[in-house]
């Protein structure tokens, strides 16, 4: 089996599948497995069943001690430039191109950084929140002193108190919607901190001579368009967007995948069953390439991605894998029975209401 991908959901179902006898090789173009994991320094949220009180760090160590008892290869700094007939993988790293051919692939390609565009947003000191993190907590670098945090779902709510953590000054966190898109448990440590959240407001311009030296937010009317005189100028050196995640589903097109256009999980999703498989036979999908989620999802739908995957392959028993996957599924739906779950829940096309693929040659 190969798994493109070492991140919670790629990890995840190595760690299943290596764990039942299969052979398992990961490949990420990163220098270090862990993708996301590595950044995150808070603690996961929920039940103990989900890892509650775990920092996102740890649980990398965690996944990747068991990938190496369970004998699991890992193939760094390459990249899946392609996937072809067959199960046949095109990749890339520092010795050159090659193929390998998988009985099984994984697809845990996991999410990009949507981008927001306004007058001054190549100026540098525009950047990702997700690129602030990694700066922060991977190479212990804080590119900025003052931030503007323009997006106050999870993520931009945690990496903005991570940047107070590592000594900036949040000089506010701006949303567009008229509610905050995270947990109030997030915005209510910044809260405390002294940090204004601004619902209804955004970013109307960034201006510097050769970096970001300050940035011009205006208030939304419930149209969503400017409200003239609502202008307010804020001196910053940074601007954090974390504005929503794309499903980097690439492999998936080029493997011939169905698709499916989810706008509230991020737009086009391979269309899978409940356990993961995609319209391709031989090719599963886990994580946010699935539908934008959280870790804790992503390390659930890569445990069942896993599983599926060797049951397939006849290496385990009916009954031992279906009462895991039971298990797995009963997570996941505990995972979405808060507000942020609804999405999942009431969505109503064909890849959430079972093993739906069986017109699949």
């Amino acid at each position: 089996m190969a798994v493109v991908g070492a991140g919670p959901a790629g990890l995840a179902a190595a760690v299943e599948a290596a764990a039942r006898g299969a052979s398992v090789v990961v490949i990420d173009e990163n220098s270090r497995p862990g993708g996301q994991l590595f950044k995150q320094i808070h603690k996961f949220f929920g039940s103990r069943e989900h890892h509650a009180g775990i920092r996102g760090i740890d649980m990398a160590v965690l996944l990747l001690d068991e990938c190496r008892r369970f004998g699991v290869r890992m193939i760094l700094e390459s990249a899946v430039y392609g996937i072809f007939s067959d199960g046949v993988l095109g990749v890339k790293g520092g010795s050159g191109t090659r193929l390998m051919r998988a009985d099984r692939i994984v697809l845990a390609t996991g999410a990009s950084e949507n981008a927001l565009t306004f007058p001054g947003w190549t100026l540098p000191g525009v950047m990702g929140a997700g690129a602030l993190q990694t700066m922060m907590n991977v190479h212990r670098v804080l590119p900025g002193r003052n931030i503007l945090m323009i997006g106050s779902g999870n993520v931009g709510l945690i990496v903005s108190y991570q940047a107070l953590q590592s000594g900036a000054r949040i000089a506010a966190v701006v949303e567009a919607a008229p509610e905050i898109g995270g947990y109030g448990v997030h915005a209510a440590k910044l809260s405390r901190a002294g940090v204004p959240i601004l619902p209804s407001t955004t970013v109307q311009r960034a201006f510097g001579s050769q970096s970001v030296e300050g940035a011009e937010i205006v208030a939304l009317d419930e149209r969503w368009s400017p409200i003239a005189g609502s202008e307010r100028t804020l001196a910053v050196d940074t601007i954090c967007l974390s504005v929503g995640l794309t499903p980097l589903a690439e492999l998936a097109w080029m493997a011939g995948c169905r698709f499916s256009f989810v706008p509230a999980l991020g737009g086009h999703i391979p269309v899978h069953d409940w356990n993961m498989r995609t319209a391709c036979r031989n090719i599963y999908a886990a994580g946010d390439i699935t539908g934008i989620e959280e870790a804790s999802t992503a390390l659930e739908e890569g445990r069942l991605a896993g599983l599926s995957a060797v049951q397939s392959l006849g290496l385990v028993s009916h009954g031992e894998a279906e009462g895991a996957k039971k298990d797995i599924r009963k997570r996941l739906s505990a995972l979405r029975d808060g507000p942020f779950g609804i999405v999942r829940r009431e969505l109503k096309d064909p890849f959430m209401k079972g093993p739906w693929l069986d017109d699949v040659p």
